[in-house]
């Protein structure tokens, strides 16, 4: 199962259950929107995986034999239901039943598996953003969460009651980890309903699931109080295996491939200012470290998606942040009669020419359109994340066999 990330880019994503006859996957949401072939042209990766994701009449594949039941909420507070064959619109959506123009890594994630699986895939996909392990998708086996001493104290500081604050951290523990685990399971009572032609006495198998999520939990002070130093984030690991084990368990597939995509924003650790550095290199190590137990040997795997990180459009980012810090210092500058605007106006216009530059404004324009938090909301980062998590699945359904 696969679960995904929000606003063009940003979905936590946990679940595709590949289905054979159906294998099946959970997956995570996506923000990349679709204008790739515009974005992407040339290259390396257009001549690749873009020209298997397009058509070769200006639109994108339809996936044959393969679809999905996708579990999201749009931009108001109803949950809604998108099923249909696999294509593009199944990242982010504004209305979850209508397709959108983005992507997550579902869509090259079910290209590669396509290949792989001869019968028909169903790719069931759940994806919220601003979602955590530690409180939202925490598996129940952990017991509901418990604020911590310091939790405790910044909650009175703010003038609020302690108890009820902890009574409603308690309430929302593991309200999205039912709500996937009771979706899978609707879905899986009646295949028929999202895979036209469903044979029954065929039958299905739960053939991987995706974890791909992250960013709410490393970047929580409350919770890990010590981020960044050796063994800040083991929390998360020991939960991370719990969800493993529980989600086995409730899903009666006591088996189940399990891929763990691991956070990459930014991508390589030394390409992140040195004060994060520790903590993106800890959390990372966290997140992987339930694929090396003993008990998971063979059948869980940790997919590192740093190297999908698209470090020209890094280059660009950092170019352009540098530019407009300079053109607020100056427009302050100016505010607080330091300099005169006419001083400043020199400067400002050579900024602005700076930004509008086609190998910075135009590349930013073709290949982003979020965060770097949410990977840019670049098209190319999420295609080649699927891929990587499809090869991955696939390495550890081979062994298995």
């Amino acid at each position: 199962m696969f679960m995904e990330a929000r606003e063009r880019m940003d979905w936590d994503f946990a679940t595709p259950v590949l289905f054979r006859q159906l294998p099946c996957l959970s997956q995570a949401a996506g923000c990349s929107p679709v204008w790739l072939q515009q974005r992407l042209a040339g290259g390396v990766f257009a001549a690749g995986l873009l020209a298997e994701m397009t058509d070769g009449g200006g639109g994108f594949r339809t996936v044959a034999n393969t679809w999905v039941s996708y579990l999201t909420q749009g931009r108001g507070p109803e949950m809604g239901e998108g099923n249909g064959p696999l294509t593009v619109g199944f990242g982010a959506r504004t209305d979850p039943a209508e397709a959108s123009d983005t992507i997550g890594p579902e869509y090259t994630f079910g290209l590669r598996m396509r290949e792989a699986v001869d019968g028909p895939i169903l790719i069931i996909k759940t994806a919220w953003g601003g979602k955590s392990l530690h409180t939202d998708f925490r598996p129940p086996s952990a017991g509901p969460y418990e604020l911590n001493e310091q939790e405790q104290e910044a909650i009175a500081k703010r003038g609020l009651n302690v108890d009820e604050e902890a009574a409603a951290r308690r309430e929302r523990s593991g309200a999205f980890y039912r709500l996937m685990v009771e979706h899978v399971e609707k879905v899986l009572a009646d295949p028929a309903r999202v895979v036209p032609g469903y044979d029954p006495q065929q039958g299905y198998e739960l053939a991987g699931f995706v974890w791909f999520q992250g960013w709410n939990d490393m970047v929580d002070g409350g919770v890990y109080p010590d981020r960044g130093t050796p063994g800040s984030y083991d929390a998360y690991s020991d939960l991370l295996a719990t969800f493993i084990r529980d989600v086995r368990r409730d899903l009666k597939a006591p088996e189940m491939p399990f891929v763990i995509g691991v956070m990459g924003t930014n991508g390589p650790i030394d390409n992140l200012e040195p004060r994060y550095q520790p903590i993106h290199a800890e959390f990372r190590k966290a997140m992987a470290a339930p694929a090396k137990l003993p008990e998971f040997q063979g059948s869980v795997i940790a997919v590192q998606t740093a190297p999908c990180w698209d470090m020209r459009l890094d280059a660009v980012a950092k170019k352009r942040d540098a530019l407009n810090g300079r053109k607020r210092q100056l427009e302050q500058a100016v505010n607080k009669g330091e300099i005169s605007q006419d001083d400043a106006a020199a400067e400002l216009a050579e900024i602005a020419t700076e930004l509008a530059a086609p190998e910075i404004q135009g590349l930013w324009d073709r290949a982003a359109s979020n965060a770097a938090y949410h990977y840019f909301g670049c098209g190319k980062t999420m295609a080649l994340i699927g891929q990587a998590f499809a090869e991955g699945l696939q390495s550890i359904s081979r062994d298995a066999r």
